[in-house]
């Protein structure tokens, strides 16, 4: 189902009122929206009977939940050791001038969200950026890029 095909109602009603619902219905809406709103946090306590602050606390502990939209599509930027000496700072550096968007913010057409990470688990293949769930290892400016004119 596409995000525009399933209200919060309908991702609601599949969960009991319970607490222990909490963490499977934001992964839900997390999944259909790409963040949660805080209207989707406040029906979402209303239903499983938690204080607000209790499904604040969950939603910003887990790195998987944004409290803030993301664009259509992820890019990450790895700065760890090998990525950063291998030039990540300088591909992170030129996403933010070519996007025209700071790191961990999404642009205004809401089509790219950029972050930076600290490993994306192939430091062999130095310096990667991942977007969306493709890697782009031994990247570098251009070829980055090249993958985003896709997308534009």
């Amino acid at each position: 189902m596409s995000k525009e095909q399933v209200s919060i109602d309908d991702i609601i009603e599949r969960y009991p009122g319970k607490p222990e619902s909490l963490i499977f219905l934001l992964q839900d809406i997390q999944s259909a929206y790409n963040y949660v709103s805080p209207t989707a946090m406040n029906l979402v306590c209303d239903h499983v009977g938690i204080p607000l602050t209790q499904a604040y606390a969950v939603a910003t502990f887990y790195k998987s939940f944004s409290l803030e939209p993301k664009g259509e599509h992820e890019i990450r930027v790895c700065l760890g050791t090998a990525c950063h000496l291998k030039g990540g700072e300088r591909i992170a550096e030129g996403l933010e001038r070519d996007l025209d968007v700071e790191r961990g913010r999404t642009t205004k057409d809401q089509k790219f969200t950029l972050e930076t990470v600290n490993c994306l688990g192939a430091c062999a293949m130095a310096p990667v950026v991942m977007i969306d769930e493709d890697y782009i290892g031994g990247a570098t400016q251009g070829s980055v890029r090249k993958y985003l004119k896709k997308f534009q």
